[in-house]
């Protein structure tokens, strides 16, 4: 285990993946260390300010500023990190719904009635995969070519979920006109049903409501103004070495506000985003080993 932990480490700290902050980073640290060497070099070998100077006494309003830079961050982070857990859980949900529906849907039909049970046993699965792509319609089309029982055809033009969801309300409806299910099991179906739309409605909440980008934009300002201004009060301090340390607080600050970035929409494409499409594919193998 300690072995697994230390290559885990490794990897993190040395291996730069696709979404890694370092790679979109990478030119505007560079500018940071020209930056704070620039203005290094200006103060210290051309100004030739004295230890007197006003100039040194600017780390104090860096010192007031990072504080409420830091609460920005935290409550930038923090509500990123909401907005991905929410939809985590709504299709963890999504996934318990279909096993339960699966299961109640296995004991109440009747097991030579086929037609029945094989159009829930693809019904159920679809409402996930059909979620799934309307959630990232931005980034994929349909494909539901895999789907067979005829019952299931779908307007790839409309709301996907809630063609699904209307198919099997209807064949619920229909199994309790026929007398195939009692008043109660009609109800406990319903209310399943009901679970289902509601997991979508959610989930397009959290799509359709992003973060105010008024709120984004102030923050990138306002971490690229305090780190510009860094160079100019702490080289009396510690020198030529505001080149590796202004770059540093940047990485810091900057990364932070990336990450909050990438998490904010969790039903995107990105290796932070939720796994969605192995979510449906899950939910697919499981209702499949319980309606047979």
């Amino acid at each position: 285990m300690e072995i697994y932990n230390s290559k885990e480490w490794f990897k993190a700290v040395f291996y730069l993946h696709r979404s890694d902050t370092v790679r979109k980073l990478f030119p505007y640290l560079i500018l940071a260390t020209i930056l704070s060497l620039a203005v290094a070099y200006y103060e210290l070998e051309y100004l030739n300010l004295s230890e007197k100077s006003w100039v040194r006494n600017i780390t104090v309003v860096h010192s007031l500023l990072g504080f409420a830079l830091s609460l920005l961050l935290v409550f930038r982070t923090n509500t990123a990190y909401d907005r991905w857990w929410e939809a985590r859980k709504q299709w963890g949900t999504l996934v318990n719904i279909s096993r339960s529906f699966a299961i109640k849907i296995n004991a109440m039909v009747a097991e030579d009635d086929h037609r029945r049970r094989s159009f829930f046993k693809e019904a159920i699965p679809l409402y996930a995969l059909s979620l799934f792509h309307h959630l990232r319609s931005d980034y994929t089309t349909y494909m539901l070519d895999e789907v067979e029982h005829p019952e299931l055809s779908m307007d790839t033009q409309k709301h996907g979920p809630n063609q699904v969801a209307s198919m099997m309300f209807r064949n619920v409806q229909d199994m309790f006109k026929a007398g195939e299910i009692s008043p109660e099991e009609y109800r406990i179906l319903d209310h399943e049903i009901r679970t289902f739309t509601d997991v979508c409605g959610a989930c397009e909440r959290i799509k359709n409501t992003p973060i105010p980008r008024s709120y984004s934009a102030f923050l990138k300002k306002f971490i690229v103004v305090y780190v510009a201004s860094l160079p100019v009060g702490y080289v009396f301090s510690i020198g030529y070495f505001v080149a590796a340390a202004v770059p540093f607080i940047f990485y810091v600050l900057a990364s932070l506000e990336l990450i909050a970035e990438s998490i904010e929409e969790p039903f995107g494409i990105d290796s932070d985003d939720l796994p969605i499409e192995k979510i449906a594919s899950n939910i697919k193998r499981h209702v499949g080993e319980i309606i047979i």
